[in-house]
């Protein structure tokens, strides 16, 4: 993954998926240049075109915090896409950690612990899970089992995770978009550039998916299973900052009261009762 530009590779992008329709540009003709030209996010943001090319070739190194909003509303970003151009226009970055596991908080653990028939997980920015506790592993085994603790390599290389998500596709766009979210200022990271250039070598899906340079985090989804011993179930998650560590993220699934998938939850801690290592929420932790 080329890492030395990534501000003007998410511009690029943004701008190419941008119809001319939605900006009130007038156009008429062929276009060879799929979404916006340069000219015209230029002229729609109040730059110079020149200007702009310089920062989608990377030699416009300090953008200022209003040229960034006047591009966002140029390209309509969202609100968690105009905060990931903001940290990309960053002129500085949170030092990279290398080597070590990092750790989640005892207190938290025993909390993960306590909850019976709510399966839960700790996530870092690059979406290896940290730790969860016995549901979290029973849900996860069939990936956790076999040694796999990133969530997005699982996606895109594990045959088995088109059974597991029956709506893959969607699964594996949220994936990435939250991906990018996350991570937005750990371009420098080697963890995060080999598993990039990994998926990016193994896997056209990736390849595809991540040159869209979608932007949206983990908050609140319903999502569909396929267990391969409690079958199918449906699931909405929510994830929590972990205030006292930064870029850990609590991610939690609940069934609906009363349906089959809170039936096939409570089948699931049976399961976890005979998995090795699901005792407790340091299955991971203790190890990582």
């Amino acid at each position: 993954m080329d890492t030395r530009n990534p501000l003007g590779e998410f511009l690029r992008a943004r701008r190419e998926m941008t119809s001319p329709a939605l900006t009130g540009l007038l156009w008429s003709g062929r276009r060879r240049t799929p979404g916006l030209r340069r000219e015209e996010v230029a002229q729609l943001s109040g730059v110079s075109t020149d200007y702009y090319r310089r920062l989608e070739q990377g030699r416009e190194r300090h953008p200022s915090a209003q040229v960034m909003d006047a591009l966002a509303h140029a390209l309509d970003l969202n609100t968690e896409e105009t905060a990931h151009l903001h940290r990309l226009a960053g002129a500085t970055r949170e030092p990279v950690r290398r080597g070590g596991g990092v750790r989640v908080g005892p207190s938290l653990l025993r909390l993960m612990d306590g909850w019976l028939d709510t399966p839960a997980l700790i996530l870092d920015r690059r979406l290896d899970v940290l730790a969860g506790n016995r549901l979290g592993y029973a849900l996860f085994a069939g990936m956790l089992q076999q040694g796999e603790t990133n969530l997005v390599r699982f996606i895109f290389l594990n045959p088995g995770a088109r059974d597991f998500y029956p709506d893959w596709e969607r699964v594996a766009r949220s994936g990435l978009a939250a991906l990018r979210a996350d991570s937005g200022d750990l371009m420098d990271d080697p963890r995060l550039t080999e598993l990039i250039g990994e998926l990016s070598l193994k896997s056209p899906e990736f390849r595809t998916l991540w040159a869209r340079h979608d932007v949206r985090g983990k908050a609140h989804e319903a999502k569909r299973f396929n267990h391969h011993q409690v079958g199918e179930l449906t699931l909405t998650y929510d994830s929590f900052t972990v205030d006292n560590a930064r870029h850990q993220q609590l991610v939690v699934y609940q069934a609906e009261p009363g349906s089959a998938s809170r039936q096939a939850v409570a089948l699931l801690g049976t399961v976890a009762a005979d998995l090795p290592g699901a005792n407790s929420a340091t299955w991971w932790a203790s190890s990582g």
